[in-house]
């Protein structure tokens, strides 16, 4: 799936997303995030990948000023109706996280449930693209601030493989790369995807977030709606990781 397929992609499902179950627990996701920022309301807040906007829209009702960007203009759209709808100001830039350049510096960076790092176009180089982001978003923090990272558990993902789908390529595990094209029952209909995404494991992440400038604090068992100062469950579906700019 090529970037632009991804946008296409999200195009599509945007009026549906908050029909996702992982999408039913932003009040408690928020009341995490809070809590580990540890800023007043009024500080600058960037979400990178914030899609319909749930999790910026609710940082807006707490007195927080946000910025967030997607590829997709249809979840901005999305995004921008509800904010009107709970009648909360928010920044939206229609934009490549890859290729975003900070305006002004912020408090805290946000990049939840998939947002932008993993997403990777067909042509692109999974590590180069993931590091372009860590590299804009530590630029786009103040010096000391915050940025929470949830992305794909890779664990998860090594345990679920067989031998018989790394044989037909559907993943690398010298690579980590997964390529497979799958059937989603979304709520817009039945869609063939191509996927190509890099796994993780907290080892490597730690070494992308250092050469980012980030410091990594904590690394936690972050699937959506279960959120906590966990230890990582080798099963789960995300993992979570908290940083400071170095």
């Amino acid at each position: 799936m090529s970037i632009n397929d991804w946008e296409a992609f999200f195009d599509t499902h945007a009026p549906h997303y908050m029909n996702n179950s992982f999408t039913k627990n932003t009040v408690a996701e928020i009341d995490f995030v809070v809590e580990q920022l540890k800023i007043p309301a009024g500080s600058f807040i960037l979400d990178v990948g914030c899609g319909t906007g749930r999790h910026s829209i609710e940082l807006a009702k707490r007195g927080y000023q946000v910025t967030g960007i997607d590829i997709s203009s249809g979840m901005l759209e999305e995004a921008s109706k509800a904010a009107y709808e709970a009648k909360v100001v928010v920044e939206w830039i229609h934009g490549d996280a890859v290729k975003y350049t900070p305006t002004h510096s912020f408090d805290g960076v946000i990049c939840l449930c998939e947002g932008a790092f993993g997403l990777v176009g067909k042509d692109e180089d999974p590590m180069e693209h993931d590091m372009a982001i860590l590299n804009n978003i530590c630029k786009a923090l103040k010096p000391k601030a915050q940025f929470i990272l949830t992305t794909l558990n890779a664990y998860s993902k090594i345990r679920s493989f067989t031998q018989e789908e790394v044989d037909r390529g559907i993943f690398n595990p010298v690579t980590m790369i997964e390529n497979n094209v799958v059937e989603w029952d979304l709520p817009e209909g039945k869609k063939l995807v191509q996927l190509k995404e890099r796994r993780y494991l907290p080892t490597e992440l730690q070494e992308m977030f250092h050469k980012a400038g980030l410091r990594v604090e904590n690394i936690w068992g972050g699937t959506a709606g279960k959120w906590g100062q966990r230890k990582i469950n080798l099963d789960e579906v995300e993992i979570m990781i908290v940083a400071t700019k170095e």
